[in-house]
């Protein structure tokens, strides 16, 4: 009896083993799929877009500014549509950084808590816009502006693509920079006003520089969803494939790489040269973001080393971080005496110079208080140009969208082009593609999550797959539709369809799942892990039973922010799974859809007299997106308030 009850327990515990290893092997596949994904990306790209590079030749292709490949003589020359995406996001980085990390500083800093309850979930709701509706705002209300005060003959300018660029980085920079500013411990703060310091100093001198490593990681990723930006810059910066002369005139229109993606693979001729040339622009625009990130990954390394004390030789040394400095406040003064000139001409050097004087003389002979209340002024002043942003953004878009929201529009299917009719089957696509998207990702994402935070140790299987997941993070949205063109649609054979624009979504959010499920695992106590493993349990039986159930509010959190991006995307979506108009809902996986933003895109940029519908559309869009973003935070700051370990 004794031996067949040791044979018995010594086969079930055999069977237990077995059973966890294979759980592990499971997760460990889903935790692959990222790197998997980031290869069979840069191998298609490579794939499709040596053809061109090759034929065309690397510096012809790289440094010849001109790009004409439908011309009697075509040249492939990519060197201006670089240039285009770097002043472009150079512009939008020199709006977005002064403004968020001042509106950070004013949160987290001035404002009074009630207020700041209020005004962070406010400014974080600017994420949730999608970026089409940007494009849409943009295009009918910013450039107009721009035209009228400018005088110009139009106003799709790089200045207003920079400007909507820097409104969309605003919310990233001032959350995470806010994050960064209020998770200095307390103790630095009443050290520095305990020694006689003013609040300003003490943010100045203190609270800055133990958040730098937060705040520049804020910076490089608005400055990563700058320069990977589609539709918005599409619909905004002219769309001119030309270097500005001179090369700061910040009102002469432009074109990006990811515009030129965006405009033109639609129309290409698959396997013709100009085909295989845009592939190799989505490979060098890749490239460009993977570096980066990588130099980001880097630099942010440097910098939690510095202030954690470690003995490796700082990123830069006392002396190299005032040189830089110094040239940073140069360069933005020559910036912003460049951009004065351009808009107002010479008075406008003149205010700047007058402003610039009017701060030294402050600088020599106000008092502390004087200082700190006029530094406190401008994050104000700060704070109320983000707010009004959004409260432009939201009152245009829900002012004009209204009168077109009525039962016909939300239940019939378009007319006329679009002129007529309704969204209906628009809105059943997003919601199609999105419930798609977010089945395929969420057991992915959450299985890559458990296997990083809970079966495996740190290593460099675990540095590979977080650098594959960071790399797909920052791949731009218009490179995962030509990935989803070129391996879904043409060499698995899904065609444009419903299934191929679910699984390009669904590889688009995979890293923001991945993240936000891991930090939620992280934060459940090992205490719990440990009293569930003593009792006799199993390490999966411990995962399934307390940690996900304690982890749930987070990892739901980070799914909702993924449906709330996923149903926002045009770019993945332009050649994998939509169409303008379809009068019934697909009856299979296998058929294109409508979606909410590629149907605002076109009504915005190709039907004339079509003002109520693109405004109703706009509105249905926004409130569905919103409307996410808002449940998300709702439910993150109930977790804050209720979940304490």
């Amino acid at each position: 009896m004794q031996k067949n009850r040791i044979e018995s327990q010594t086969i079930d515990l055999f069977t237990r083993q077995n059973k966890e290893k294979t759980i592990s092997c499971i997760w460990l596949g889903t935790a692959l799929v990222a790197v998997i994904t980031i290869i069979l990306i840069l191998g298609f790209l490579f794939k499709e877009g040596l053809p061109a590079i090759i034929e065309i030749g690397i510096p012809e292709f790289i440094f010849n500014e001109i790009w004409r490949p439908t011309s009697e003589n075509p040249s492939y020359g990519i060197y201006s549509l670089i240039i285009g995406s770097i002043l472009v996001t150079i512009g939008a980085i020199a709006i977005a950084v002064p403004l968020g990390v001042g509106s950070a500083i004013f949160i987290s800093e001035v404002a009074p808590p009630q207020f700041r309850e209020a005004v962070k979930p406010a400014i974080e709701l600017l994420a949730g816009i999608p970026s089409v509706v940007y494009g849409f705002f943009g295009l009918i209300v910013l450039t107009n502006w721009l035209r009228i005060l400018l005088d110009l003959s139009s106003g799709a300018t790089w200045l207003a693509g920079s400007i909507i660029l820097g409104i969309m980085a605003l919310p990233t920079i001032v959350s995470i920079s806010e994050d960064a500013i209020s998770s200095v411990p307390k103790d630095f703060r009443s050290a520095s006003l305990a020694l006689g310091a003013t609040r300003w100093q003490t943010i100045t001198g203190v609270l800055i520089p133990s958040a730098l490593s937060g705040i520049t990681a804020a910076i490089i990723l608005g400055l990563g969803r700058a320069i990977g930006e589609t539709m918005a810059v599409l619909m905004v910066t002219g769309n001119a494939a030309v270097i500005p002369d001179p090369i700061y005139n910040v009102l002469s229109p432009i074109r990006t790489l990811t515009a030129t993606l965006g405009i033109e693979m639609g129309e290409v001729a698959i396997g013709s040269t100009h085909y295989h040339a845009l592939f190799g622009m989505a490979l060098v625009l890749l490239l460009i973001t993977l570096f980066v990130n990588l130099s980001a990954t880097y630099i942010l390394a440097r910098i939690r080393e510095g202030q954690t004390g470690s003995s490796r030789t700082p990123l830069f040394s006392h002396e190299q971080r005032k040189q830089i400095r110094s040239i940073i406040i140069l360069s933005i003064l020559v910036a912003s005496g460049w951009i004065s000139f351009q808009i107002v001409g010479f008075h406008g050097i003149a205010i700047l110079a007058a402003i610039l004087t009017l701060g030294y003389v402050g600088s020599r002979f106000l008092s502390r208080q004087s200082k700190e209340k006029i530094a406190f002024g401008c994050v104000t002043i700060a704070t109320a140009l983000v707010l009004f942003a959004l409260v432009a953004i939201i009152f245009d878009i829900v002012s004009n969208g209204l009168p077109a929201i009525t039962w016909e529009f939300l239940t019939e299917s378009p007319r006329n082009l679009g002129r007529e009719g309704g969204i209906f089957p628009a809105i059943v696509g997003t919601i199609y593609l999105v419930i798609g998207a977010i089945a395929i990702a969420l057991p992915i994402g959450v299985g890559a999550a458990i296997y990083l935070n809970e079966y495996t140790l740190e290593g460099r299987l675990t540095r590979i797959i977080r650098a594959g997941n960071d790399l797909l993070n920052g791949t731009p949205s218009i490179v995962f539709g030509l990935f989803g063109f070129a391996f879904l649609v043409i060499f698995v054979g899904l065609g444009v369809s419903l299934l191929a624009g679910q699984i390009t979504l669904a590889l688009m959010v995979l890293p923001t799942i991945i993240r936000t499920s891991e930090e939620a695992l992280k934060s459940v106590p090992d205490s719990l892990r440990h009293g569930s493993l003593a009792l006799g349990a199993t390490r999966w039986h411990t995962i399934s039973k307390v940690v996900l159930p304690a982890a749930a509010p987070g990892i739901l959190t980070g799914t909702i922010l993924s449906i709330g991006r996923a149903a926002g995307e045009t770019a993945p979506l332009l050649f994998t799974a939509v169409v303008f108009s379809k009068r019934f809902l697909p009856g299979t996986v296998f058929e294109p859809v409508m979606a909410l933003p590629y149907h605002l895109f076109i009504l915005a940029t190709n039907v004339p007299g079509a003002d109520t519908q693109k405004y109703g559309t706009a509105l249905v869009l926004l409130a569905l997106v919103t409307g996410i973003y808002a449940v998300a935070i709702l439910m993150r700051r109930h977790a804050q308030k209720t979940v304490r370990w």
